[in-house]
């Protein structure tokens, strides 16, 4: 059964990094995309990063880009995204979910909510 958990928020200071993970478990990742989606308080979710993790090509929406940074970890069958330089407007909660790579999944991130099932979420707060 797939499943996946995130883990790894907190609470930071603006200019702070965290680096969140998403572990998966019950399958392999090998023919799958996986996407970083995060709902901040009266706001729709949003798509955010996104790795196809055959290739390892990556996908950003605008107001990440050259911040946040998504990873393989092969070894943990896992997918990281280091977020840099944190604002208070990163504050949300993070989800990670799964879609068939061969649906081309990252290349919607911007315009979908979900790739489907979504783990818990791990709470990110950026203030002073």
């Amino acid at each position: 059964q797939l499943q996946l958990v995130e883990s790894g928020g907190g609470l930071v200071q603006p200019g702070g990094s965290l680096r969140l993970s998403c572990a998966a478990s019950g399958f392999s990742l090998d023919f799958y995309a996986i996407g970083w989606f995060r709902q901040a308080p009266g706001k729709k979710r949003e798509g955010v990063s996104c790795i196809m993790w055959k290739d390892g090509s990556t996908y950003y929406t605008d107001s990440v880009k050259g911040r946040f940074t998504i990873s393989r970890d092969n070894a943990k069958n896992a997918v990281n995204l280091e977020m840099h330089s944190l604002k208070p407007e990163d504050t949300a909660v993070y989800y990670c979910a799964a879609d068939p790579t061969f649906l081309y999944p990252c290349l919607t991130l911007t315009s979908r909510d979900s790739f489907g099932s979504l783990g818990q979420g791990t709470q990110v707060t950026v203030s002073s």
